[in-house]
């Protein structure tokens, strides 16, 4: 059954980036970096919340953040998106995401130093050239498998095609693979930026994916 949702502009600020922040926190709650960085539930939630909130309002002022909506306006799900040019974020905005990262782990420095590893590995190996990121798709546990993600990219992929560019995102989670491998994506890389952490997975989707199958 897919989930009723509107697509609508989200702000980086106030209500907006306060929803915003709680969805993905929710989503990413079980994620198994996460959970390897902070097994603790409880303060988990908490960094999750703290982490997102920057990483959301620090992604640059050129990054499109686009929120489902259902028909009593809860926010569902949330897409960050930088175009071709937009990665990475100035530098302010730089600051306030390492600065959310910061307070989100400071209560467990190893998990800061985790963290930091994976962070500098997805800057090691983002693309150069011009191509649409994904930076971020997320939809609350409560309606998953109803669609929204699939609305949530699809302007951006058909942007992508339009311009004969690739579309590129990082992924921690091996279940998300096949999931994205429905729009196009495949993997490009399985870095293990952590001796025992979980795999991070770079993957790439072609220009013009869609017209050629």
């Amino acid at each position: 059954m897919r989930t009723q949702v509107e697509l609508v502009p989200v702000r980086r600020s106030g209500k907006d980036l306060h929803e915003a922040a709680m969805v993905a926190a929710r989503a990413f709650h079980h994620d198994p970096f996460f959970e390897f960085l902070d097994p603790m539930g409880i303060t988990r939630a908490r960094g999750l919340a703290l982490f997102w909130r920057a990483a959301i309002a620090g992604a640059g002022p050129a990054s499109v953040v686009t929120g489902a909506r259902d028909k009593d306006g809860r926010l569902m799900g949330l897409s960050v998106v930088a175009p071709p040019g937009a990665y990475p974020p100035p530098l302010a905005g730089q600051a306030r995401q390492l600065a959310g990262a910061f307070r989100a782990m400071v209560i467990r420095p190893l998990a800061l130093l985790r963290g930091a590893r994976y962070l500098l590995a997805i800057e090691k190996h983002h693309p150069k050239e011009p191509l649409w990121y994904l930076f971020l798709l997320v939809v609350d546990p409560s309606v998953q498998r109803g669609g929204i993600g699939t609305l949530l990219q699809r302007d951006m992929l058909e942007r992508a095609d339009r311009e004969g560019l690739d579309c590129y995102l990082e992924t921690q989670k091996p279940e998300n693979v096949p999931y994205y491998r429905r729009f196009g994506y495949e993997v490009e890389r399985e870095l293990r930026p952590v001796r025992n952490g979980p795999p991070l997975f770079t993957m790439r989707r072609k220009a013009g994916w869609e017209a050629g199958r």
